[in-house]
């Protein structure tokens, strides 16, 4: 029985449900290409070539294409096109080719022919054939411009014409660092987002006073306006550390091609590719100052990853508090009250559940594993390359797309609607032992523990207490205890 692969569909993408031959027979809307593995029946219509086909069958993996990452093939079409505009000025390629090229890599970077990006995210080869599936498109592309049917290799080659002077090996690493510089900008405009909303809260907030915690025990007194300005100051410290990991993805190894030497590419051509590709992007690509090490380590992805996972955990540690301050909401915390969104139970009538926080919580456990992914893939490179940059990229595009949209889920869906129990708040800092330790610089840890135990068995105000206990009188402490003060000692 021949091997099954994912079935190839006319509209130029494929399914894990249909299974076929890896070697299908061919059909009048076909077209033959050839490797040199041999022939290859090519659906008419498809804008990839027989380099992609073979990448389909071998790689029936996730079922999710490269155009899910739509980041990644603009990316391929500002380096292709910054590769064709260098080595057109180095002699390397005419205009004639050079053209037709740039035109077709200016509609990759439009948004169009994503469809016809159909190799699975998840593969072999370093990249290879997702940079095979863009050559070949750009080519096509090209041809049909010029002219041309798909196919005419003869007219303006895959390989020889739009991967001229390049190497998977240098190309595909820089696509998904200028992929990744655009998805961080985005992530960093929707932590700012949450950081603003958790900001407007804090000053919505800063006459709220509350009782702290501490091991989820009444600590002292707060406000709950302090309590939520810690999480925009969290969040602002993390945006600034992502800013940090995304300048180290800024250098790339274009013009490197196999390992780092820059064989096949023409004398000057990695500085002037950079130096076009930057002014393509917009993004500010610096060249690495050693091309062979640059081709092989993979330092910049660990790094960024590690950033994520700080941001993941320290965003599933404040969604942790929102489902403790709104637990309840007769038999929890119920500090704060976040908006109902949706039916919380098939079988408990009424029943709402904190299912933002709990979104943003499973997100940020996806990005603690995918880093340890990143950390596996990164440590198995082996001498000039690593083999395993497809699940890195892979990896990295899910964090940063998925932590983006938690962020605006979190604001929109949550924060900007928390209210807080105002009577259950006033009566708690009314009530509160905790106010005892105020006491401690005058009468003294001992006699203050008295105070705050006696009053917790009798279930008795502490100035009552003290003042039985004869040790100040309930004037004094009165004076003494005013919570607004407890909050602001700097003011006393």
């Amino acid at each position: 029985m021949a091997p099954l692969a994912l079935a190839l569909r006319r509209d130029g993408v494929y399914s894990s449900a249909i299974p076929f031959c890896i070697a299908p027979s061919m059909t009048t809307a076909d077209r033959v290409e050839h490797d040199f593995l041999g022939e290859k029946p090519i659906p008419a219509n498809a804008y990839w070539g027989v380099h992609t086909a073979r990448a389909v069958e071998n790689f029936p993996i996730s079922g999710t294409m490269i155009s899910a990452m739509p980041d990644l093939i603009r990316a391929f079409g500002f380096v292709k096109k910054a590769a064709a505009r260098a080595n057109v000025q180095l002699g390397a390629l005419d205009t004639k080719h050079a053209d037709p090229i740039i035109a077709a890599c200016e509609a990759l970077i439009a948004g169009q022919f994503q469809d016809q990006f159909v190799v699975d995210v998840i593969q072999g080869g370093a990249g290879t054939s997702t940079n095979m599936n863009a050559n070949e498109v750009i080519a096509n592309v090209a041809l049909e411009k010029m002219g041309y049917a798909k196919g005419r290799y003869d007219i303006l080659h895959p390989n020889d014409h739009v991967n001229a002077s390049q190497s998977t090996n240098d190309v595909y690493p820089t696509a998904v660092r200028l992929a990744l510089w655009t998805a961080i900008d985005r992530l960093l405009g929707s932590m700012t987002i949450l950081r603003e909303g958790f900001a407007a809260k804090a000053h919505e907030f800063k006459d709220v006073l509350k009782i702290g915690r501490t091991q989820l025990q009444d600590a002292v007194p707060m406000t709950l306006g302090q309590e939520f300005s810690t999480y925009a100051v969290m969040i602002e410290e993390d945006e600034a550390r992502l800013r940090e990991a995304r300048a180290l993805i800024q250098e790339i190894n274009l013009g490197a091609t196999a390992i780092g030497t820059g064989i096949n590419a023409p004398l000057g051509y990695a500085d002037l590719a950079c130096q076009y590709l930057a002014q393509e992007s917009g993004i500010p690509v610096v060249k690495a100052k050693n091309l062979v090490e640059a081709t092989q380590d993979t330092g910049a992805f660990v790094q960024l990853s590690g950033v994520l996972k700080r941001i993941a955990c320290k965003l599933s540690k404040i969604c942790n508090d929102l489902r403790l301050l709104s637990s309840g909401p007769q038999a929890g915390f119920g500090d704060i009250k976040l908006p109902p969104r949706q039916a919380g139970s098939s079988i408990m009538p009424g029943k709402v559940n904190p299912v933002i926080p709990e979104v943003m919580n499973q997100v940020a456990f996806e990005v603690i594993g995918n880093d340890v992914t990143v950390t596996m893939a990164s440590e198995a490179g082996q001498l000039q390359l690593n083999a395993f940059e497809p699940i890195m990229g892979w990896s990295l595009f899910k964090s940063i797309q998925h932590l983006s949209s938690a962020c605006l889920t979190l604001q929109h869906n949550c924060v900007v609607g928390i209210e807080p129990n105002y009577t259950l708040l006033a009566k708690r800092v009314r009530e509160s032992v905790t106010l005892v330790t105020a006491l401690n610089p005058i009468i003294g840890y001992e006699k203050a523990a008295l105070i705050a135990k006696t009053a917790i068995a009798t279930d008795e105000p502490i100035d009552e207490v003290a003042e039985k206990l004869g040790i100040m009188t309930k004037a004094e402490i009165e004076a003494l205890l005013v919570p607004e003060l407890l909050t602001q000692p700097l003011r006393r």
